[in-house]
């Protein structure tokens, strides 16, 4: 469970008084995998889990307070079982946030046509997945000065594992489309625009071709919108709108789509900022929170080199405390990441420098340390 505490034999400084914090903020978390495994985002867990709870060594990162109840799921390693993914889920209906690495997912089929990922999204009905595209001080990319973010219905459309063989050398899949789940999303994304001060909600879809299914989904959209008259509310087909961002992404604010269409906007859009490893993302439902990284890419290249950049994970870490109203620790620890950045004498190759994951990782605790 989530709770104040401190690690033994350290007095860091206390903090500014905040809210307490969330009953039941356990944070499931999954243990490192084994040298050599091409799972990427558990590595970072595990470096993330040591820092947040100060195993390095005395000082403000062991002032975290958050207990982590670890779980171990990969389909590459073979480790991912029902059983295993139902202790997940029990896991998250006691704690109710969590933050996950981005795991491999196999292409090859193995009898299931979802894996595990979606699998647990389906389970805890986590249907928003939100990525916030912010430009990283003192990191110059094309586009700079940019804060957009991406909301995405992520659990139906064409992932909904519905493929089958009608003939031989025939594959249908389907794409799902509900009104619910479209009104949901949208209603979501208009909420999230009126708390976040934002001015202006643009509805991705290609309904000139799909005209039933995104056809609905533009009408949820619309109808959704009259309920929220200082919003702002247009729209735009989703080959137009890859275009428009590559062009003149100041033209977005928040952008409400459906699940494919959000799966490569995010991937896009975090291209503009510095790619996959610096935008966080969550994902949420009625009752769960998770955390994760913003553009879902495993970065499979990057496997057993220390080559990986930690920042994507390190943001959403500070997007989890923050979510369990401990502000102070997650405004700490994103100021550390950005400084580091902004500074520019400790980057990770993707970033144009020739830092490895454990140097930038170093320079982040360090000016943890001193802030």
């Amino acid at each position: 469970f989530c709770h104040r505490r401190e690690a033994p034999g350290c007095s860091p400084a206390p903090p500014p008084p905040e809210p307490a914090p969330r009953p039941g903020g356990t944070s499931p978390a999954r243990r490192p995998p084994p040298p050599g495994s091409p799972d990427t985002g558990a590595f970072f867990l595990g470096v993330l889990r040591a820092r947040l709870r100060g195993e390095h060594r005395c000082g403000t990162a062991a002032s975290v307070p958050v207990v982590f109840d670890e779980h171990h799921l990969s389909e590459v390693q073979n480790t991912a079982s029902e059983e295993k993914l139902d202790e997940v889920v029990d896991s998250m209906k006691e704690s109710k946030v969590a933050i996950i690495g981005k795991i491999h997912t196999p292409m090859e089929y193995k009898g299931d046509l979802a894996s595990y990922d979606m699998r647990l999204r389906r389970k805890l009905d986590l249907f928003a997945n939100v990525v916030h595209v912010k430009s990283l001080p003192g990191y110059k990319t094309r586009h700079n000065n940019l804060d957009l973010v991406i909301i995405r219905e992520q659990t139906e459309g064409e992932y909904s594992s519905l493929e089958h063989e009608s003939a031989k050398g025939v594959i249908e899949c389907l794409k799902i489309i509900t009104r619910a789940k479209s009104q949901r999303i949208a209603k979501f994304a208009f909420d999230y625009a009126t708390k976040l001060g934002r001015t202006k909600v643009t509805a991705v879809h290609k309904a000139n071709i799909m005209k039933l299914g995104d056809g609905l989904f533009l009408q949820c959209c619309e109808e959704v919108s009259k309920l929220y008259p200082k919003i702002k509310f247009d729209t735009m087909i989703i080959d137009n709108c890859c275009m428009q961002l590559v062009q003149n992404p100041y033209q977005f604010d928040v952008l409400v789509m459906p699940n494919l269409y959000g799966n490569i906007i995010d991937n896009l859009a975090a291209g503009l900022v510095g790619g996959a490893g610096v935008v966080p993302g969550e994902s949420y439902s009625a009752e769960y929170a998770v955390f994760e990284m913003g553009a879902r890419h495993p970065f499979a290249q990057a496997v057993g080199r220390n080559i990986a950049n930690p920042t994507a994970m390190l943001l959403s870490a500070a997007n989890m405390l923050r979510h369990l109203n401990l502000e102070f620790h997650a405004n700490i620890i994103s100021d550390a990441v950005k400084k580091v950045i902004k500074v520019g004498k400790v980057r990770t190759a993707d970033m144009g420098g020739y830092a490895t994951s454990l140097e930038f990782t170093r320079a982040v605790i360090a000016a943890l340390e001193d802030s």
